[in-house]
């Protein structure tokens, strides 16, 4: 058999195989373009939050933000989100109320909330008054926190915060508000030791709570630093998520080419999931024009409706 005619069969079974990859490879593009497609024509909602710009006023951030496509200034007290609804926007997650336990302790914030039983009480009427006046505006979302653990072990933790969230839940889903509660990193800032910290727990604590109104703020900073997987993580538990917020890694500054995440991709991911609520700016700007830093995260966040 000559060497030519051993070159030829070659060729043609490499030719073959090549055009079977390819066949293969144009099916699989073809699969994915029209899964893209089919996602959710759902655009992102843009929020921020006001406690990273306290050299700004509520009315300057607003009249700012409405330029470039911002809809809510949140973490507000209900008298400060009026202030944002009179001029055109809204406040997608409300504010903690603080209040004292009758022993002098101050609880809703974030190191002592619902992780403690004897919280409870003073914690159930001001979150009773707080979904009053959300409700009474017109809003339907409030922020919660475990608080740290300072000693308590995490499965107690979550049972503690479930006992008293079940009894806040008749309340909540009467005036139809959603009681948020934040992931935070228990790592490094001022939120050492906080309790709920990976979504892992803090989907068992909706499972046992079991009601539509109780949800996590899935915090993309927050949870980079814990537990990373990011987008994996926000389809498994997209169910559970009311409410998301951003940040760069490391850091805690802008958005963009400085930091680690890809910030377009967990938008995308975000969309696919169906999700209709609010993703908020809650970035630390680093650079002197702090409303130009706001306005380059927002269009970096910003997604075509496909």
């Amino acid at each position: 058999m000559s060497n030519s005619f051993t070159n030829r069969r070659q060729f043609i079974r490499t030719s073959a195989k090549t055009a079977a990859i390819s066949a293969v490879a144009v099916s699989l593009g073809e699969r994915l373009m029209a899964a893209d497609a089919a996602a959710p024509e759902i655009a992102i909602n843009h929020s921020v939050c006001k406690w990273c710009y306290k050299g700004i006023s509520l009315v300057d951030l607003c009249t700012a933000g409405k330029e470039f496509g911002l809809r809510s200034i949140e973490l507000l007290s209900p008298a400060d989100a009026k202030v944002v609804q009179e001029h055109g926007l809204t406040c997608a997650l409300i504010g903690f109320p603080t209040v004292k336990t009758e022993a002098g302790v101050t609880v809703g914030k974030i190191t002592k909330a619902w992780n403690r039983v004897e919280h409870h009480k003073a914690l159930l009427g001001a979150y009773e008054k707080r979904i009053k006046e959300t409700k009474a505006i017109g809003l339907d979302n409030i922020i919660c926190f475990s608080g740290n653990r300072d000693g308590l072990d995490d499965e107690q933790g979550m049972k503690n915060c479930a006992i008293g969230l079940k009894q806040l839940m008749p309340i909540a889903e009467k005036h139809g508000v959603t009681i948020t509660m934040e992931l935070l990193n228990s790592k490094q800032g001022g939120h050492v030791d906080y309790m709920c910290d990976h979504s892992a727990w803090g989907v068992e604590l909706c499972k046992l709570v079991g009601s539509e109104r109780f949800k996590l703020l899935y915090d993309i900073y927050h949870m980079q630093i814990m537990e990373g997987d990011v987008i994996s993580t926000i389809g498994k538990i997209k169910d559970h998520v009311s409410h998301y917020h951003t940040g760069g890694v490391p850091g805690r500054g802008e958005i963009d080419e400085t930091q680690e995440l890809n910030y377009p991709a967990i938008m995308r991911a975000i969309q696919k999931t169906g999700f209709d609520g609010y993703v908020a700016q809650e970035f630390i700007p680093k650079r002197e024009d702090k409303i130009g830093s706001l306005k380059q995260a927002v269009g970096i966040c910003t997604l075509d409706q496909n």
